[in-house]
């Protein structure tokens, strides 16, 4: 068994832990975008819109941990708001993977559950996924305000999107970079939703 106290292991582990810090000050730098995505958001989403999120990989995973903090609950009890991933339809992704490409599976869906005014939030490493630059295409043809949470910039899915967080970051990194931004958004959406409900800064729910 190799030694867990062996000096490569180590260094390896510490050059990983050193780069987080250039995806968090990529992040503080934009500290007003996500702040104002949430905000945006918990406004949108009381006036009755929804949330659509995609990614793929590991960043299907963190697309969904957005929507299930937006379904559940973030940190204080308020209540649930509509928020959809997209990749988590497992029938539908195979289905329209199956009939129409797997460059087709984001943008057939946005099609079916978009409507004016929703958001569609994107996640990508490397911002140049064809099922993500699709969606953005069907998005724009419903009404729907689109961000893009990538790695670093300038990219086509942030170029090509309303609004783009990118995190200035080697790809995993940058992904650890996305949970970081999808929290500070969360923070954000709870706040002006306590706002609006007139109950400070950690409580809120729908009218």
């Amino acid at each position: 068994m190799p030694d867990a106290g062996d000096p490569t292991h180590t260094t390896a582990v510490n050059t990983h832990l050193d780069n987080v810090l250039p995806a968090l000050e990529s992040l503080r730098a934009q500290s007003g975008r996500l702040s104002s995505w949430g905000a945006e958001l918990a406004t949108r989403l009381l006036s009755g819109q929804r949330l659509l999120a995609a990614g793929n990989g590991g960043s299907a995973a963190e697309a969904q941990h957005l929507t299930a903090e937006l379904v559940g609950r973030f940190d204080e009890e308020r209540a649930p708001f509509s928020a959809i991933s997209l990749h988590a339809e497992s029938s539908a992704v195979t289905a329209l993977s199956n009939d129409y490409g797997y460059e087709e599976v984001f943008a057939r869906q946005v099609r079916a559950h978009g409507r004016s005014g929703d958001v569609l939030i994107l996640l990508s490493t490397s911002g140049r996924s064809p099922n993500l630059l699709k969606a953005v295409r069907a998005a724009r043809e419903r009404g729907i305000a689109t961000w893009a949470l990538t790695g670093a910039g300038p990219n086509p899915l942030a170029e090509a999107c309303d609004q783009a967080v990118t995190v200035d970051a080697i790809p995993a990194n940058a992904q650890e970079g996305h949970l970081i931004a999808v929290h500070a958004v969360c923070r954000a959406f709870d706040a002006e939703v306590a706002r609006r409900a007139g109950s400070g800064p950690c409580g809120g729910g729908q009218p």
